[in-house]
């Protein structure tokens, strides 16, 4: 895998820690753009210097964190080309690569705990695009979106 941006808001700081440790370990390269602390700030801001990342060609891949993943994927699938997969379990994980070559991935910090939040990590990098039918589906995708 390529580079991976994270982010979070304060709700899903500890949580993001938690993932950017584990991809550490995991050898993957980890750019992280914030918060940096449990302080009150906006996710919106933390969710777009991420996208950024991404769409600049710094990351190929996402992760976003905070208090339920809602906030952050609606902020991440506000982009053009960015497919923003809110997962509580690995199944979704998993679903969210083969069927829809999800791009970044999203938890909810007071969701989901520490080790399901890193089975769905693990999960999410491990499995790849199917392809095929797919393919087409998410060509459909970026056509509608284009209009």
């Amino acid at each position: 895998m390529g580079k991976i941006v994270i982010a979070s808001d304060h709700a899903g700081f500890y949580l993001k820690e938690k993932v950017k440790e584990f991809l550490q370990k995991e050898n993957h390269k980890v750019i992280d753009v914030g918060c940096f602390s449990a302080e009150s700030v906006d996710y919106p801001e933390y969710g777009a210097k991420a996208i950024e990342k991404i769409l600049n060609k710094e990351a190929e891949y996402g992760i976003l964190i905070c208090g339920t993943g809602i906030g952050m994927s609606i902020v991440a699938n506000r982009f053009p080309g960015i497919r923003a997969a809110l997962c509580h379990e690995p199944f979704s994980a998993k679903m969210s690569r083969l069927h829809n070559n999800a791009n970044v991935l999203v938890l909810g910090g007071r969701i989901i705990g520490e080790g399901i939040a890193l089975e769905i990590v693990k999960t999410f990098f491990e499995t790849p695009f199917e392809g095929g039918r797919h393919e087409r589906r998410i060509n459909l995708i970026e056509d509608i979106t284009k209009k």
